[in-house]
């Protein structure tokens, strides 16, 4: 590296770390609706159904990403869908005026054999979120055994499904974005670079998730700065390694420089939003809402300002 790169980027540290505490920021935040959901939580008393799709869960994060102030939400794809069956999402995101932004949809990336039929359950709930007027399409790689799993031979099928699905989904008017996750077939940091470098990015965009980085390994506010221009949307969250919320934490709890990313991300325009979130399997010592508030808490102490 040259002398001026050198110190060009130490003052871009610098900048990055002090620009939240100078002043206020202009992003707009919003939450994912995932920490309301009990994966892996006994079923209550109710009707036995799925709590990734039972409405009283999407009806509460609704009810209090809007109540605190974020600017929207995301859903799961599969939520979309299934609160069709009960008057549309739509019915609960007017009564509490938030809107959606985006919806995560996880689809097969590395599989050629399910590639057609993953694309289309992955149109499917491209369709709703246009229905809804949501803007963003986050693609979800599929799950591997990744003590197994050889990246180097499922690379090209896993760049043409992106290229597919991202072109369909463009054309709808959408912006899909890859979200690295870690066990998935796009997890480390060479993954991740080796994919997007490889990908058409006209029609498939980067929705990074700073936690899942964090976890496997990647310096995530390298890995942001390196896409900027590709970064559509991010999922904002905290890891710290411990035994709850597999190893992540409330915001401003862990070891992920948020400073630094909101510093890059103010100013920088996006389809999308950055999306607060924390993932939920048990143990939970608090309440979905608890955490919301202390991240909100921990942004306004960084200059974001929130709906009132």
């Amino acid at each position: 590296m040259h002398r001026r790169s050198f110190h060009k980027t130490l003052l871009s540290g610098a900048l990055g770390s002090l620009l939240p505490a100078a002043g206020k920021l202009s992003l707009h935040i919003g939450h994912t609706g995932l920490t309301w959901i009990p994966l892996g939580a006994p079923q209550s008393p109710r009707p036995p159904i799925e709590p990734m799709v039972d409405p009283q869960y999407v009806e509460a994060a609704i009810r209090d990403i809007a109540q605190l102030g974020f600017y929207g939400i995301e859903l799961f794809g599969n939520q979309l869908e299934a609160m069709e069956a009960h008057g549309g999402v739509g019915v609960v995101l007017e009564k509490h005026k938030l809107p959606l932004i985006s919806a995560y949809c996880g689809t097969n990336l590395s599989d050629p054999a399910q590639r057609k039929d993953s694309i289309a359950k992955t149109l499917t709930w491209a369709r709703l979120v246009k229905k809804y007027n949501g803007k963003v399409i986050v693609v979800g790689p599929n799950s591997v055994r990744r003590d197994t799993y050889d990246f180097k031979s499922h690379k090209d099928d896993i760049v043409a499904t992106l290229n597919e699905l991202g072109k369909a989904v463009t054309d709808m008017g959408l912006t899909p974005v890859l979200h690295q996750h870690t066990g998935t077939c796009v997890e480390t940091r060479d993954e991740t670079y080796a994919v997007l470098e490889a990908a058409d990015t006209r029609v498939m965009k980067f929705g990074p998730d700073i936690g899942q980085l964090q976890k496997g390994g990647s310096d995530p506010v390298q890995v942001v700065k390196d896409f900027l221009p590709l970064v559509q949307h991010m999922h904002l969250k905290d890891y710290v390694g411990g035994t709850q919320y597999l190893g992540y934490c409330p915001l401003g709890q862990g070891k992920v420089d948020i400073p630094a990313i909101l510093a890059m991300m103010d100013g920088h325009k996006t389809a999308g939003l950055v999306m607060v979130e924390l993932d939920s399997p048990p143990p939970q010592p608090v309440p979905a809402i608890e955490t919301a508030k202390i991240a909100k808490a921990h942004m306004q102490k960084l200059g974001i300002a929130f709906r009132s």
